[in-house]
C-alpha cells in the first residue's frame, strides 16, 4: 500500500526518504501532512526550541565521586552519580 518517497528538506535542501513504515505510522496517528524536514533538521529544531540544559556538579552520596545532574541539588536529599543511580535501579 505505501511506498518509499523521496522528499526535500525545507531547511537544508537535502533529499531524504519518507519510508513506507513512517507513512503507515503517520496514517495510524491521523497525520495528514508529510514531514517537511529531514531527521537531522527536525532534531536540531527540537533541541533549539528546548534550549540548553543547565547541569550542576555535586558529590555522589554513595561513592563520593563527581555527579553531574540536570537539577539544583538540595542539602536534604541524596544525589547519586550515573553509575550508582543505575546500580540502585537494578
Amino acid at each position: 500500500m505505501f511506498e518509499d518517497k523521496t522528499l526535500n528538506c525545507k531547511d537544508c535542501g537535502s533529499d531524504f526518504v519518507f519510508t513506507a513504515g513512517e507513512q503507515e505510522f503517520y496514517a495510524e496517528k491521523g497525520f495528514e501532512n508529510e514531514p517537511q524536514r529531514c531527521r537531522e533538521c527536525r532534531t536540531a529544531r527540537k533541541n533549539a526550541a528546548r534550549g540548553e540544559r543547565e547541569y550542576f556538579t555535586t558529590t555522589c552520596s554513595e561513592c563520593g565521586g563527581e555527579a553531574r545532574v540536570p537539577f539544583q541539588p538540595r542539602e536534604d536529599r541524596p544525589v547519586l552519580c550515573s553509575e550508582c543511580f543505575a546500580n540502585s535501579r537494578a
